[in-house]
């Protein structure tokens, strides 16, 4: 039986918990952002709506809403919630979890849900106590994960539960996440205003993240004069002196963001890594999405360093998977090392020129037709037309080069591809002006 001090003691805890645990949503419909999970018809819709049990897996970065969704889930239901993180449960923790839940079904027809966090960190040993209560239906499993279950999660397991996957809020979406803690009873009541360049700068600084936007909130409320007795404004020095870091004025649809993007690929062209590190800094601590630095970064090392030194572009599309693979903050590691290799690499722009050379003459209608030899003969009927007479296979001959003509007959004599003698570059001239010498009759 709960005791008058049990309740005091509960009530005195519920005035001291963190803001985002008070902001925790209680319906559905208080749930801002991941709107592809929460239409009519969706898994999490028909499990609020109906007593059947299910078992889902919440996949997705943190701060997203994979405690909230299951909190959510259990309180529309009136389902009991037991909650187990896999960082210090155990075998037993989840065996004495499951066995409370079937006293609880069989004795009142109460379900369970059974939310175990971080999931991931579970060993197979403790996957696998999961597994009969979740085949037999005795809870309703719910486990939040940040790590790809398809490699973290046993197959057994997996593939009796539903995966839903939780993208990182949008900027607006953090932005109504702080204008509601502010404003409502269960925050910080209106008792702090929020000035637009504070919010913009906890809107840049969540990075998607609802719990992190709000645990910035709380601190900057907390150091505004008048916080407690009177009105306060939350400004972007609050924010700062909160965060300990500092506003970096960038605007990602204004002119700052095109300056800053500006500077850090002159910087790269310009070889200067200590500068464009500088830059990917400055673009990465605004908030910037790191898939767009990571594209620029592919782009430029094709069209900047080229076959220079080939090895760049594979470096900067290493960097960019890598980058969708673990995203932030680690992923700055990876632009990083991009970014220094191309700064360093030699430079060549002749592979822009080139196919900007024949991009010009096809618009110009400069297409010519496909000699006869080179056309394709495979489909019935193309050899009567003569398509591929003549043809003579390169790896029949020495040095695999035989001399035939391959452009159309009026572009035989344009020349696009003009290489430089920078780094690797150099070898490639060397053998290109030996084939082509060859190959148009030199």
């Amino acid at each position: 039986m709960e005791s008058l001090f049990d309740s005091a003691a509960e009530e005195a805890h519920r005035g001291q918990e963190p803001l985002a645990v008070r902001m925790r949503p209680r319906s559905l419909e208080e749930v801002i952002g991941q709107r592809h999970l929460l239409g009519p018809g969706t898994p999490l819709r028909r499990l609020v709506e109906s007593d059947a049990p299910m078992s889902l897996f919440l996949w997705g970065p943190p701060g997203t809403g994979k405690t909230t969704l299951a909190y959510v889930v259990a309180g529309a239901t009136k389902r009991r919630f037991v909650e187990i993180s896999a960082v210090s449960a155990g075998v037993k923790d989840v065996r004495a979890a499951i066995d409370q839940a079937r006293r609880e079904l069989g004795m009142s027809g109460r379900q369970t849900v059974l939310f175990v966090d971080e999931v991931h960190r579970f060993n197979k040993a403790q996957q696998d106590a999961l597994l009969p209560a979740v085949e037999n239906r005795w809870v309703t499993f719910i486990g939040a994960t940040t790590e790809n279950p398809f490699f973290s999660v046993i197959s057994p397991l997996l593939s009796r539960s539903l995966l839903l996957t939780l993208e990182p809020l949008a900027e607006d979406d953090v932005r109504g996440v702080l204008e509601r803690a502010v404003a409502d009873p269960r925050g910080l009541g209106g008792r702090v205003t929020l000035h637009p360049d504070a919010l913009d700068q906890l809107v840049r600084l969540a990075g998607g993240d609802a719990r992190r936007s709000l645990t910035y909130l709380e601190a900057a409320a907390m150091l505004t004069d008048g916080a407690i007795e009177g009105m306060a404004e939350v400004t972007v020095e609050v924010v700062e002196k909160a965060v300990d870091k500092a506003a970096v004025r960038y605007d990602r649809q204004g002119d700052q963001h095109y300056d800053v993007v500006s500077a850090f690929i002159k910087s790269m062209r310009g070889s200067d890594a200590d500068a464009a590190l500088h830059y990917l800094a400055r673009m990465v601590e605004a908030g910037e999405d790191p898939r767009f630095i990571a594209r620029r970064i592919v782009i430029f090392a094709s069209e900047d360093v080229g076959m220079a030194d080939p090895t760049c572009l594979q470096v900067a599309v290493a960097a960019a998977q890598a980058v969708e693979f673990i995203g932030l903050p680690e992923g700055r590691i990876n632009l990083a090392q991009a970014v220094i290799h191309c700064a360093l690499a030699p430079k060549s722009n002749a592979v822009v020129k080139a196919i900007g050379a024949a991009s010009d003459d096809v618009r110009r209608g400069m297409v010519g037709r496909v000699p006869g030899h080179l056309r394709d003969a495979h489909y019935a009927g193309a050899k009567k037309l003569g398509h591929g007479k003549g043809y003579q296979y390169p790896h029949d001959f020495e040095h695999g080069l035989v001399r035939q003509d391959y452009a159309p007959e009026e572009l035989r004599e344009r020349r696009y591809y003009e290489p430089t003698t920078h780094g690797a570059e150099a070898r490639f001239a060397e053998r290109w002006a030996k084939i082509r010498s060859f190959l148009r009759g030199g």
